[in-house]
């Protein structure tokens, strides 16, 4: 009996020789980048020689550096929309909204497998739309045409029962799982939300759950297509892409987990980790500075048109700066027809423009010593774009009461049983002014401003590997912690990128990585989890990093490593982890050829130990090492 995984898996599914016995070869329906990954997307298409993209549908958006704050993030978006024009993708221009939110309104079906270079990708999810995220190379490769090769993953029912009381959220049911299974629970898995609860859920409040599976470090999360999903879809205009999906009766699961929503309270994620979770009603008189609403998470209509019944007849609190994020141009157009912007404006809130923007420290960046409640997904120490940062995480509905009463509140003392979530339109507006629909036209040159650097591309690997360590690191270390916010108008200077590698954890790194020439990182638990960003692994790529030893890798950056030509180690023993400080020296003799197997034997010459690491990988993925990476490797294909 199949689940809905199970079933869009099998309909997209390739044969290929070069997938592995725990692998699936797919094809995908939609592709989507970003102006944070997507110049790297372009480049590296660029480099595998490719002329046209070959897949149905691809759409480039400005929204991570909307108001280009930097010359440097600017000619980033003129790459971008030369190179949208050139091969081929729509072009969602600059304030028009947040990739996955406007992806969700004009292009996701129930049914696709949507492919995309950022993490919360998953998003797409509450549509009944497969949506993974990856790295930009593995993007370039799948907009050429070239399958997408997916650990085949574990697939967990979660079961809704009941219904939500009042001003308890979607947020808070995902703050729940991510409660019960913490920050690592959902690694190698997709999660699948059925049960009698999600007939309370409109579509918007489904995409909520499905985007901070991400969070989980899950590979995606989905609901059902069902008549919600119809009906959502209709306020949009596109009846017609509607499909029906469900999961066979009895299907067959890896795992369970059910959830009451009856029993769900309001949640607060504490700095600086998704899971630090506690009920608000245990948040104790902490003073609030700043308050946002918005981003991919919680930014669309249905997020921001409830909290105007708490903001009404009260005002924002004078030491409060009160700021929503709407998710898109559609969002904002469509508060304004029902009247609730003016509202919003009346009541102190100020309205940003569409775009990701404090979400990943690109504007309101919080004052030292001052404390962030944020409706996000993330508050990993530092991307607010302040190091020693306090930044809270919680649902609209908690932000909009605490904005109110200065400090961190339970948002049902301020409202009644009355209050709704998930509010919706009778129908969406939007005039689509904003998107750029277009063919490609091979006479259009690429528009590379003096920021936008060459592709660093590895060597083959040779035999021996003789390393220092550059850095120990201790466990969760973030995409965000190697790829800083702060540098975010370096993405396509990957040499400057380079410079901010780790800054947050050792302001010396980066030098004395330069100064070693070639080097290894060691490192705890979870290495690399967070954003889809490869810059996570091409700026220690561009500091001569050869290989990555830790206890265990996220996901997509254990991929993006790979891709490469780092290598990524596990250590077989996580007790030998002691056994490594930075500064000592690694060996590892006959190199290319240990590849082969999936123990690999490390000397530190510094103690004379010799520690046991594991290449967990697949034989293509070897391939992709010994070439050097996966670009220079494939390129032949095309």
């Amino acid at each position: 009996m199949m689940s809905i995984t199970r079933k869009l898996l099998d309909s997209h599914q390739l044969d290929r020789d070069e997938a592995a016995d725990d692998e699936v070869a797919i094809s995908v329906d939609q592709v989507y980048t970003h102006d944070n990954t997507g110049t790297m997307v372009y480049l590296q298409f660029e480099a595998l020689g490719l002329e046209e993209i070959q897949i149905d549908t691809a759409v480039t958006y400005h929204d991570h550096n909307s108001l280009e704050f930097f010359e440097e993030q600017s000619q980033d978006h003129a790459l971008l929309r030369s190179a949208a024009r050139k091969y081929g993708s729509h072009h969602s221009k600059t304030g028009n909204g947040i990739c996955h939110q406007v992806h969700r309104e004009q292009f996701a079906c129930p049914g696709d497998v949507i492919f995309a270079s950022d993490s919360h990708t998953p998003t797409l999810g509450g549509l009944g739309a497969l949506g993974i995220g990856a790295g930009g190379l593995d993007v370039a490769a799948t907009m050429g045409g070239y399958p997408f090769f997916l650990d085949d993953p574990e697939i967990v029912n979660v079961r809704l029962t009941g219904k939500l009381g009042a001003t308890v959220s979607a947020k808070d049911i995902i703050l729940s799982v991510i409660d019960e299974l913490t920050i690592k629970g959902g690694k190698g898995k997709i999660f699948e939300f059925t049960g009698p609860g999600i007939e309370s859920l409109s579509v918007p409040e489904r995409c909520t759950i499905t985007n901070m599976t991400a969070e989980l470090g899950a590979t995606s999360g989905i609901f059902p297509s069902d008549e919600i999903t119809r009906e959502y879809l209709k306020r949009q205009g596109r009846g017609t892409d509607w499909q029906p999906l469900h999961p066979e009766p009895d299907a067959e699961y890896d795992d369970k987990l059910h959830i009451n929503l009856s029993n769900v309270e309001p949640l607060v994620a504490k700095p600086s980790m998704p899971d630090n979770l506690c009920p608000v009603t245990e948040i104790d008189e902490v003073k609030v500075d700043q308050v946002l609403i918005g981003s991919c998470t919680n930014g669309s209509f249905a997020d921001i048109a409830p909290i105007v019944d708490i903001l009404e007849g009260r005002e924002v609190h004078d030491d409060v700066d009160f700021v929503i994020y709407p998710a898109s141009k559609q969002t904002v157009e469509t508060l304004a027809e029902e009247g609730l912007l003016s509202e919003l404006i009346n009541s102190g809130v100020s309205i940003s423009e569409s775009t990701c923007g404090a979400c990943i420290g690109n504007g309101h960046i919080p004052s030292p010593n001052s404390v962030s409640l944020r409706s996000f997904n993330r508050n990993y120490s530092g991307r607010s774009g302040l190091n020693d940062d306090s930044v809270y995480l919680c649902s609209p509905e908690v932000a909009a009461a605490s904005a109110v009463t200065g400090e961190i509140t339970d948002p049902r003392e301020l409202v009644g049983d009355e209050y709704k979530v998930g509010i919706e339109p009778d129908e969406y507006a939007y005039s689509g002014s904003g998107m750029i629909r277009q063919d490609s036209n091979p006479d259009q040159e690429l528009i590379k401003g003096d920021n936008i650097a060459s592709l660093p591309v590895k060597e083959p690997l040779g035999e021996q590997m003789d390393v220092p360590v550059g850095i120990k690191l201790g466990d969760s270390i973030t995409t965000d912690h190697l790829a800083p916010a702060k540098a975010d108008h370096y993405r396509s200077n990957i040499p400057k990128l380079a410079e901010y590698c780790l800054s947050g954890v050792d302001e010396s790194y980066s030098q004395r990585a330069k100064e070693y020439g070639t080097s290894a990182i060691v490192a705890g638990d979870n290495y690399g989890q967070g954003s889809s960003r490869e810059h996570a692994a091409l700026a220690p790529l561009e500091l001569g990093v050869e290989v990555v030893i830790s206890k265990g890798f996220a996901r997509i950056h254990k991929s993006n490593l790979i891709n490469f030509g780092i290598l990524p180690l596990k250590f077989v023993e996580e007790d030998d982890y002691e056994q490594i400080d930075q500064n000592d020296r690694l060996f590892i003799d006959n190199v290319r050829a240990q590849l082969d197997d999936e123990l690999i034997e490390v000397k530190n010459t510094t103690n004379e130990k010799t520690i046991l690491t594991q290449l967990d990988v697949s034989d293509r993925q070897r391939q992709f090492l010994k070439a050097g990476g996966k670009l220079p490797y494939i390129r032949d294909d095309f």
